[in-house]
């Protein structure tokens, strides 16, 4: 059991130390590439029903 906490606190290390020695345009770079989160899971739904909910709200507002 105390191995397995071991490596964890070894895995966590190694990924702040590999999080802080990457440049900070890079991962600003790297976050700027991210799908947003609805398109990720659902593929391309949310954005078919965002454009078919306002064509509807505009032709209400005629």
């Amino acid at each position: 059991m105390a191995s397995s906490g071991d490596d964890l606190v070894k895995y966590i290390t190694e990924k702040v130390v590999v999080y802080m020695e990457d440049p900070k345009a890079s991962r600003e770079r790297r976050r700027a590439e991210k799908q947003p989160w609805a398109q990720r899971w659902f593929g391309m739904l949310p954005l078919g029903l965002s454009i078919w909910r306002s064509k509807w709200t505009r032709e209400d507002r005629r």
